[in-house]
């Protein structure tokens, strides 16, 4: 193999997020979509209710085809279910690209959205399986980096057709044309990535399983101490969850389970109540109640998704080195100290006494904000709720917490018009208070995962307090578990016991022999 291990499975992730890229586009693009006046006149010239829900459809779709994902692939593999909510892509995008009324226009981005639910939740899932412990928080943070490339792509065309084809068709049927594009190598190449090794291991291809793991960390090498350890861990793991109930049992009667939906769920709600979707969804009517035009605004968004790219690729390499709970703590609180000066310059303008160097902070402080969302919160949320579940829940598990993500994006999509013409700069108030919430609640109930397998979470959790400063833990480096994992020693022992105890809880150490072999 040309590439190292690491590389090669960094690319297979890269193709995975490919997906990501759908979603990303659909963000970027819709308020360009939006201000077309030949869109408006073919939807019937749409009130903010309908223009809302226009957005807010896709959103729908997601939420609805989290779920449907997760059975998928569970029953038929990641590899299947990825070409699936492909296909199911490219008619959703036909759909939109050919759209005559708003019945149509409704039905496509339902059905695109059905398949971004699908493949959102299905590219951490499938990153997360087939990661290195020490790059995990790598693979799973590409889902925002190519969520952030597919909207500074439809930022630029988006902008380029509203100055130079402004009132034409071509002005929002290209860029809807033009969506399809990331969908067709996932739907016609994902069949050559390797399959997930977890789940190869769970459905009882243990041989190929090991082949897999080979390809992925060793250059095809079964007999590598690392492969043979990971290998190990792995089907401890499996066989453990595989004496358990099923899946759905184990989520409703488990309590460290419904812990960390409920954490998955509350990130995801978080997320939102940041206010990104509301920028993102609505920016030329944001930008313009400060005086911006929209060909403008489009330019100025352009920008700021040059910076979160680059935020956003700051974040995949620092965040194994970083952790989750820091990242997600500062970037919230510096979202809601940039959320009051926008609040403040909102108000000046609506009572218009704002001035032209208002306007320009006001672009400066959602610029900052833009990068703090983008390096330390936008890309956790895809990544935290994959890594902290087990393998017999992590599919279903991560489609519940994704329909989270969905679900309150929705909610936002539906009703910031609404809010913003009702109660104008008083609704960014909302989003001021929620920021610093936000940061409280992840350091109160978010425990560190940075480093560790997945297959020794389930005892991670279990021996650490629900409110997490009362414990008092022992951080992992970012390859330490590898290091051991080639030794042969194990993190997690038959039936939930540890041989690696890293946390105090409620005063009480757990405390186990670290040479243990198993």
């Amino acid at each position: 193999m040309v590439f190292s291990p690491k590389v090669y499975t960094l690319l297979c992730g890269c193709f995975a997020a490919l997906g990501s890229i759908l979603y990303g586009y659909d963000l970027g693009v819709i308020a360009s979509v939006l201000a077309s006046p030949d869109f408006l006149t073919t939807t019937g010239d749409p009130n903010e209710t309908y223009t809302g829900f226009i957005t807010s459809s896709m959103l729908l779709g997601a939420f609805c085809g989290s779920l449907p994902a997760s059975l998928i692939a569970d029953k038929f593999s990641r590899r299947a279910a990825i070409t699936v909510g492909a296909g199911i892509f490219v008619v959703g995008g036909a759909l939109q690209t050919a759209a005559q009324n708003r019945g149509m226009m409704l039905g496509g981005r339902f059905v695109a959205g059905f398949a971004i639910g699908m493949l959102m939740m299905l590219a951490p899932l499938y990153q997360s399986e087939i990661a290195h412990p020490s790059i995990r928080g790598r693979l799973t943070t590409l889902e925002q980096l190519f969520l952030g490339v597919g909207s500074f792509i439809a930022g630029w065309i988006g902008y380029g057709l509203t100055k130079n084809n402004y009132g034409s068709v071509a002005q929002w049927r290209i860029p809807l044309g033009l969506q399809i594009t990331p969908a067709i190598p996932l739907l016609l190449l994902t069949f050559l990535l390797p399959e997930s090794p977890r789940w190869l291991c769970i459905v009882g291809r243990e041989e190929e399983a090991l082949h897999t793991l080979a390809r992925l960390h060793a250059r095809g090498d079964v007999n590598d101490a690392f492969v043979q350890g990971e290998f190990a861990e792995m089907k401890l793991k499996v066989r453990e969850e595989a004496e358990a109930q099923s899946s759905w049992m184990q989520i409703a009667k488990n309590t460290e389970n419904l812990r960390k939906i409920l954490l998955g769920i509350i990130l995801q709600f978080s997320v939102q109540m940041t206010g990104v979707s509301f920028i993102q969804y609505y920016s030329v009517t944001i930008y313009d109640a400060v005086g911006y035009s929209s060909a403008t605004t489009l330019l100025l968004q352009s920008i700021n998704n040059v910076l979160a790219i680059l935020a956003q690729l700051a974040c995949v390499i620092w965040v194994d080195k970083t952790g989750r709970r820091l990242p997600l703590i500062a970037g919230n609180i510096v979202s809601g100290l940039c959320f009051i000066p926008v609040t403040v310059i909102q108000k000046q303008f609506l009572a218009n006494k704002g001035s032209a160097r208002q306007a320009q902070g006001f672009v400066a402080a959602a610029w900052i904000y833009n990068i703090a969302f983008s390096a330390c919160i936008g890309p956790l949320s895809w990544a935290y709720p994959v890594e902290i579940m087990n393998t017999a829940i992590r599919a279903k598990g991560t489609a519940i917490t994704s329909m989270a993500c969905w679900i309150s994006n929705f909610m936002i999509g539906q009703v910031s018009p609404i809010a913003f013409s009702s109660v104008g700069w008083r609704y960014f108030l909302v989003f001021v208070i929620c920021c610093f919430s936000n940061a409280l609640v992840i350091y109160l109930l978010f425990p560190e995962t940075k480093g560790r397998t997945l297959e020794e979470m389930d005892e991670y959790f279990a021996n650490t307090h629900w409110i997490v400063p009362l414990s008092h833990y022992k951080g992992v480096a970012a390859g330490e578990r590898e290091r051991e994992l080639a030794r042969g020693e194990l993190p997690i022992h038959p039936h939930g016991s540890s041989r690696v105890q890293d946390v105090e809880k409620g005063g009480d150490k757990y405390l186990e022999d670290r040479t243990e072999q198993v």
